[in-house]
């Protein structure tokens, strides 16, 4: 869909809160809510949940397998388990259970991967969650969804809760703004189209969703119209939104706080590829291990802002100047 109202951008807002607060309610509406963490309430934002509901809240400590074991046991026992821990962790310790024990048994439960991309900075590679879309797109029937905003995050939360099978969710740690607008879908393998633009396409996920529209609007000045797609649900992915930008713009520029290797550039690639090729650029962490800094720092390093986003897009206008009706 196009955004009809867009809503006010200047102001930023933390999707945790956003996470919390809706677990919260969900949790007075439905006693099979819990919640199962690794010794990090904090940091999953879950000290108001556990107040609320100590008897409903499961510290594992840091024992990351155990983590899902025990969501997965929850969730057979009828129970709909939102298992909680920072992305690198919940992913890069677990991805045995969460293949076998969440996704191969299809369990009910949502895997939240919390702080992801580079939000822990100066606390370098060990913590960055960069290759947690990668990895947990390759896994078979596990869907993963990125969303952009408190708005976005409070639906997704409920959405998840309402499967039948696993869901990983990113919960980001950035505040952002308000990207989502009033009445947009929220449904499986929808992305949701932001601004309309007949000469490049920018798809982006999570934090990367204001940065392109940001560089959509300082495109716009120049007379390049940019179509920005917000593509929250990397797996499984919206292919009639690529396919239709690959047929009716010069190219797609894809943009995510991750690792090129394998996530939604890849997926956006393999559809393009298979069907209609044309330009891409694939904005993210070309397979390295980042620096060790701030994550504002990292961002910039890595050109994963407004600019750099702007940038991309010039090269392909450079590329193509014909316009898309030359790689027909």
């Amino acid at each position: 869909m196009t955004a009809e109202l867009m809503p006010d951008t200047t102001r930023t807002y933390d999707c945790r809160q956003a996470f919390a607060d809706e677990l919260i309610a969900m949790a007075a509406e439905d006693e099979r809510i819990v919640a199962v963490c690794n010794d990090s309430v904090g940091s999953s934002n879950l000290v108001r949940f556990r107040e609320l509901y100590p008897e409903r809240l499961i510290n594992v400590g840091i024992a990351e397998q155990d983590l899902v074991g025990v969501g997965a046991g929850l969730a057979i026992g009828g129970f709909i388990p939102f298992v909680s821990a920072a992305g690198p962790f919940l992913t890069g310790r677990a991805t045995e259970q969460i293949k076998t024990d969440a996704a191969y048994n299809g369990l009910p439960m949502v895997l939240c991967g919390q702080s992801p991309g580079m939000a822990y900075g100066e606390l370098g590679p060990t913590h960055h969650s960069i290759e947690d879309l990668a990895w947990m797109r390759a896994i078979a029937d596990l869907t993963v969804v990125v969303p952009a905003d408190p708005a976005q995050t409070r639906a997704a939360v409920r959405w998840a809760a309402a499967q039948d099978g696993p869901t990983y969710l990113r919960v980001p740690r950035f505040k952002v703004p308000s990207v989502t607008p009033d009445g947009a879908p929220f449904e499986l393998g929808r992305s949701v189209q932001l601004t309309d633009g007949s000469d490049i396409t920018v798809m982006a996920v999570g934090t990367m969703v204001s940065r392109a529209l940001a560089a959509a609007e300082t495109l716009r000045a120049e007379g390049i119209g940019v179509r920005v797609l917000n593509m929250t649900f990397v797996e499984p992915l919206d292919v009639e939104a690529v396919l239709r930008a690959a047929r009716e713009t010069r190219g797609i520029v894809t943009a995510e706080e991750a690792t090129t290797t394998g996530g939604l550039g890849a997926a956006v690639a393999g559809v393009v590829a298979q069907n209609h090729p044309v330009p891409m650029r694939i904005l993210g962490v070309n397979r390295e291990f980042a620096p060790t800094g701030s994550a504002a720092f990292l961002l910039e390093h890595f050109g994963l802002t407004a600019g750099g986003i702007a940038a991309a897009v010039r090269e392909l206008m450079a590329m193509n100047p014909g316009g898309a009706h030359e790689h027909g």
